[in-house]
């Protein structure tokens, strides 16, 4: 045990010290860096796991990137047909042969167009969305609340029709009700007519999908189109890293037909996506707030410190040891407080979010959010990364104030009182 670490493990254990007026301010310094620890953990946390959370959705309803016709003009509905006699339709491995980076995992195509469901009571407008064997119901098991999910691969057109809780309970229909449904043609004439049988309900917790979209068979839109087998609107590409998303996305744009035009959800959704990136910056705010403040209560805990304790600065100048030394028993009895003020933030701040994780007390608008709980997200490397960075930040702040260590006159010290 070197000397500074020795002096500085003896101030800690002093019984006698707990008596002095440094005493509460400690306390407070201690509970300062917990309550910045919670804070900042809550903000990750609660941050991150939004962000994923609506990302995924986002992803799970529209695919990462999406392929159609130039003349769609970018359309929520299906304007003009796309031929499924592509390079990278169903072999999506085309793609992945010129991409550097990240992979393309699937890929899938739709047909949406935009209808009337009406019953006795009320009607909605609605956008069905139709898809065919293809589809990756992967996502939508997880939302589905009641029934099953359509079965579109048989050889026959299914009339089943998955819809959202939002339009069920609005419509008032239940698993097993018929719900009439029209969809205007562009020639203004008659629309056409389907009754669907409503075979599950779902809830993405994503507002602005549930309250439009319903999902039916790909062929009974081909057949109110009048497009043919190999006629679809979309295609729908799924990718292994979201992150690679807009590298992707730029290799596809330029592997598909000059008619074909590509977007990924951060460009179809721009506004969501700007605000992650407000969110991101309230996020940094908020962590850098809270290590200033850690980091000032603790410079006034260890000038409380050096001024208790001149006598014995006084003492050891005498005895020959250096002003480095001396700085250095201060900055280890420093980094002792830090650390117990980091382990009860990182005791309460994680108990917190596990109880929010696996109870959801914690409730939320999703017509503002897009989701209807507080998500979390829990990284190890993250919260072993903060703990690292606020212990270097508040030592790099006290270097300051144990500087004063060196302007102490030793026979001054001794005989402070």
């Amino acid at each position: 045990m070197n000397f500074e670490f020795f002096i500085a493990n003896r101030i800690i254990k002093n019984k006698h010290g707990k008596n002095t007026i440094s005493s509460p301010i400690i306390k407070i310094a201690i509970s300062a860096i917990a309550l910045g620890v919670v804070m900042i953990l809550i903000a990750i946390a609660t941050g991150t796991g939004l962000q994923n959370k609506i990302r995924e959705k986002i992803a799970a309803l529209n695919g990462h990137i999406q392929i159609y016709n130039f003349d769609t003009n970018r359309s929520e509905v299906s304007v003009e047909p796309i031929s499924t006699q592509q390079e990278f339709y169903p072999n999506f491995q085309f793609f992945n042969q010129s991409i550097k980076k990240g992979q393309v995992t699937h890929i899938q195509s739709i047909i949406t167009k935009g209808g009337i469901i009406r019953t006795e009571k009320t009607f909605e407008g609605i956008i069905a969305k139709g898809v065919g064997a293809d589809y990756d119901w992967q996502y939508m098991k997880e939302y589905l609340l009641a029934g099953k999910i359509p079965d579109y691969t048989s050889a026959e057109i299914s009339n089943q029709v998955l819809i959202s809780e939002y339009l069920a309970k609005r419509l008032e229909i239940n698993i097993g009700d018929q719900c009439n449904t029209l969809f205007l043609r562009e020639d203004n004439t008659i629309p056409n007519q389907r009754n669907f049988i409503v075979s599950g309900i779902y809830s993405s917790g994503f507002q602005q999908f549930d309250a439009t979209y319903i999902f039916v068979d790909i062929r009974q839109l081909r057949q109110i189109n009048r497009w043919t087998e190999d006629q679809t609107g979309i295609f729908e590409v799924f990718i292994n890293k979201f992150d690679d998303m807009q590298s992707i996305g730029d290799e596809i744009y330029h592997l598909t037909p000059p008619n074909l035009d590509s977007q990924t959800i951060a460009q179809k959704y721009q506004t969501i996506f700007e605000w992650f990136h407000t969110f991101d910056l309230n996020i940094m705010i908020i962590i850098g707030i809270m290590i200033v403040v850690g980091g000032v209560n603790m410079i006034t805990a260890i000038l409380v410190l050096i001024l208790e304790r001149t006598p014995m600065i006084g003492i050891l100048k005498a005895i020959g040891a250096s002003d480095w030394s001396i700085r250095k028993i201060f900055l280890y009895n420093a980094g002792y407080l830090i650390g117990v003020g980091l382990f009860f933030g990182n005791i309460i701040g994680l108990s917190l979010l596990f109880i929010q994780k696996y109870f959801s007390i914690l409730k939320l608008d999703p017509s503002i959010y897009y989701v209807s709980e507080v998500p979390i997200y829990i990284n190890v490397f993250h919260i072993i990364l903060l703990n690292i960075g606020i212990m270097l930040c508040c030592l790099l702040m006290l270097l300051i104030p144990s500087y004063i260590v060196t302007k102490i006159s030793p026979i001054k010290a001794i005989k402070f009182e």
